[in-house]
C-alpha cells in the first residue's frame, strides 16, 4: 500500500483531548467528530488538509485518555497516515482498530513537505527534500487490517481467518 500526501507537522504530546475535544463526545458519528479534529490546537486544520494529506509529530502523539473518538476523528478529516517519533500504545492499537496508518519513526518532516509511504516496505520518502527513511513494516496480519478499512472490517470480510 502507498500513501502520498502533503505533510502538516506538529509538536511532542498531542493529546487525545486536542485531537478531539471532551466536549464533542457525546457523539460517536465520524462525520460530526471529524468536524472538530485538531481544532484547539489548529482552529484552521481543516481548512489547511486534504484528503490524503498526513499529519508529522514529535514524541508520544495520541497520549491521554484512551478515547477511541480521536484516531476516528483524523481518519474521517481525511488523514491517511500519521507519522511520529512515538506514539501513546491506546492511541496505537486504537487506530489499527479502525485501520487508521501509524508510522512510528524519526523522520525530518515540515509542513507541507510532500511524502510517500511506502507501507508495505517500511520506506518513507520525504519527496520534498528526497530524504528516505526506513521503519519496522507492518505484519502482513496487521496490513490486512488496514487495507480492510480496520479490524471489524477485516474480520467481518474474512480477511483474517
Amino acid at each position: 500500500m502507498l500513501l502520498k500526501g502533503k505533510a502538516i507537522r506538529y509538536g511532542d504530546n498531542i493529546d487525545t483531548d486536542v485531537i478531539i475535544p471532551a466536549r464533542y463526545l457525546n457523539t460517536s458519528d465520524p462525520a460530526a467528530l471529524a468536524e472538530h479534529c485538531m481544532e484547539d490546537i489548529d482552529p484552521d486544520f481543516l481548512s489547511k488538509i486534504q484528503k490524503g494529506d498526513i499529519i508529522a509529530a514529535g514524541s508520544n502523539f495520541g497520549c491521554g485518555s484512551s478515547r477511541e473518538h480521536a484516531p476516528l476523528a483524523i481518519k474521517t478529516a481525511g488523514i491517511s497516515c500519521v507519522v511520529a517519533k512515538s506514539f501513546a500504545r491506546i492511541f496505537y492499537r486504537n487506530a489499527i482498530n479502525i485501520g487508521l496508518p501509524i508510522i512510528a519513526c524519526d523522520a525530518e518532516i515540515n509542513t507541507g513537505d510532500r511524502l510517500s509511504i511506502d507501507l508495505a516496505n517500511g520506506v518513507l520518502t520525504n519527496e520534498t527534500t528526497g530524504i528516505k527513511t526506513e521503519f519496522p513494516s507492518f505484519p502482513e496480519f496487521l496490513q490486512k487490517i488496514i487495507q480492510a478499512g480496520g479490524l471489524m472490517q477485516a474480520m467481518s470480510g474474512g480477511v483474517l481467518e
